[in-house]
């Protein structure tokens, strides 16, 4: 079985600078699309520049500069919506600076998504793929991140949304749900869920493996063939969905 209708093909991975969004730009560029990168750090540049692609520092709560990024590129076949924010906002910390890390997850990860997917859809042609990425805690939950799990709800919510507003366009929409990955992202949050427990990160780590079907913490290159067949010719009927990637981790 091959993947057909990648290779030229011009993609668009948000918050691609490392971890799961690299991986799957570096995917993409493997698989001969003509791959376009953004994150909010001006890092993207080198990064992108090394895969061969085109950079861009944006934004994503920010309409104008992803509106410059839409001009850059003509036409674009996938928009992989990777950017997120992944941080603790316990419900019993009053202060002001968890209310506005809550915010500030809600705003990247529903939001930002919005905002990036409207600026990106004028350039997308019938056959176009939208592609999420949520979180295994989209279809579950996880004490101490009400935020980031709240978002990714709405990520599933606005896949199955768009979904329906798009098919008649004939552009799919799919997002993938991925378990624990080894990113910097992840391991910043084993690090609190460990502290709040008063267990060591390692333990804790060994503890949510175990939980899985099938052992083992994965890196961020794979989970990537999951976007490269949500992106391909073979998933052309599937729409509305979302597709877990977590080795058998079951939180709902």
């Amino acid at each position: 079985m091959k993947l057909g209708g990648l290779s030229g093909r011009t993609v668009l991975v948000t918050g691609s600078s490392r971890g799961i969004g690299l991986g799957i730009a570096r995917a993409f560029a493997a698989a001969g699309a003509d791959l376009h990168m953004l994150a909010d750090n001006k890092g993207i540049l080198e990064v992108a520049e090394r895969l061969g692609a085109k950079g861009y520092q944006a934004d994503i709560t920010q309409a104008d500069q992803l509106a410059k990024v839409a001009e850059a590129i003509p036409q674009l076949h996938v928009l992989v919506n990777n950017a997120g924010l992944e941080l603790i906002t316990p419900l019993d910390d009053a202060g002001p600076a968890n209310e506005a890390t809550f915010r500030r997850v809600v705003e990247i990860n529903v939001v930002g998504t919005f905002l990036a997917t409207r600026a990106m859809l004028p350039r997308m042609p019938l056959g176009g793929r939208i592609i999420n990425t949520a979180s295994v805690w989209s279809r579950g939950s996880e004490a101490l991140f009400g935020a980031y799990v709240a978002s990714k709800h709405a990520v599933i919510g606005l896949t199955k949304t768009w979904a329906k507003e798009l098919g008649p366009r004939g552009i799919n929409v799919n997002a993938v749900c991925p378990g624990w990955v080894r990113t910097e992202a992840s391991l910043r949050s084993l690090h609190a869920m460990a502290e709040r427990q008063g267990v060591e990160p390692d333990a804790l780590l060994s503890d949510i493996v175990a939980a899985q079907v099938m052992p083992g913490f994965m890196d961020p290159d794979d989970i990537a063939g999951t976007y490269l067949f949500l992106a391909s010719d073979l998933a052309g009927n599937i729409t509305g969905q979302s597709l877990g990637v977590d080795r058998g981790e079951f939180p709902w």
